[in-house]
C-alpha cells in the first residue's frame, strides 16, 4: 500500500513539474515558447490575414519562432552622379525554434525554410500584388503573407501548405545611415513568428 501511494505522488509530482516547466518557457520572455504563444493573441492585419476558405476553413500547419539577420548589401543609386548608395536586401539567415524552446531548422535565402534532417522544406514567394502590413513596431520590418514558390514543391510538414505568414517581426530593418561605398554589406538582427497554413480539403 505504501508503495502504491509512493508511486502515485511521484507520478503527481512529476506531472506538477512537467506543467511547471511548460509555464517557466511560456512565461520566460527570452525564450521562443513565450514570443511563439504570445503571437496567438495579435490581431492579424487585414492585409495579410488569411483568406476564409468557406466552408472548410484553414488549419495551421506549424509555427516557428525565428531568430536570426536580415542580410543587406550596397547598391549605387540609378542616375546618380556623384555616386551615392543605398541599402538592397539580400537574404534572412535565421534559425528556427518549436513551442519547446528546441532549434528545429533554419531560414535562409530564397526565401526558403528547413527543418533538421532535410525532409521538410518549403519555399515562399510574394502574392501578386504583394500581400504586406506595416510592424507596429517602426523599428521592424513588415509582416507579410507568401505563398509556395512556384516551381518548388513543398516536402515532409510542409507538403500541404497554402500560406506563409511572418508576423510579431521585432528589428531587421536597413539602417537609415547610408553606406558610403558599393563594397559595404550589413546584417541587421531580427526575430520573427512564421505561421504555415493549409486549406481544408
Amino acid at each position: 500500500m505504501y508503495r502504491y501511494i509512493r508511486s502515485i505522488s511521484m507520478a503527481a509530482l512529476l506531472v506538477t513539474a512537467v506543467v511547471a516547466c511548460k509555464k517557466d518557457k511560456e512565461t520566460d520572455e527570452h525564450s521562443p515558447a513565450y514570443h511563439i504563444a504570445k503571437s496567438e493573441k495579435l490581431v492579424i492585419p487585414a492585409a495579410i490575414d488569411l483568406p476564409d476558405n468557406l466552408p472548410k476553413g484553414n488549419t495551421r500547419v506549424a509555427t516557428y519562432y525565428a531568430e536570426g539577420v536580415q542580410k543587406y548589401k550596397a547598391q549605387q543609386k540609378a542616375g546618380s552622379d556623384p555616386a551615392t548608395y543605398e541599402w538592397v536586401f539580400v537574404a534572412p539567415e535565421a534559425k528556427l525554434y518549436d513551442v519547446t524552446n528546441a532549434k528545429v531548422g533554419t531560414h535562409s535565402a530564397g526565401p526558403t525554410w528547413q527543418l533538421t534532417g532535410g525532409t521538410d522544406s518549403i519555399y515562399g514567394q510574394a502574392f501578386t500584388p504583394a500581400k504586406v502590413a506595416a510592424s507596429p513596431d517602426p523599428g521592424s520590418i513588415d509582416w507579410l503573407l507568401l505563398m509556395p514558390k512556384t516551381g518548388k514543391v513543398p516536402t515532409g510538414i510542409f507538403a500541404n501548405v497554402n500560406y506563409i505568414q511572418r508576423i510579431a517581426t521585432k528589428g531587421g530593418k536597413a539602417p537609415v545611415k547610408l553606406p558610403v561605398s558599393g563594397s559595404e554589406t550589413i546584417d541587421v538582427a531580427y526575430t520573427a513568428i512564421y505561421r504555415f497554413t493549409k486549406k481544408n480539403p
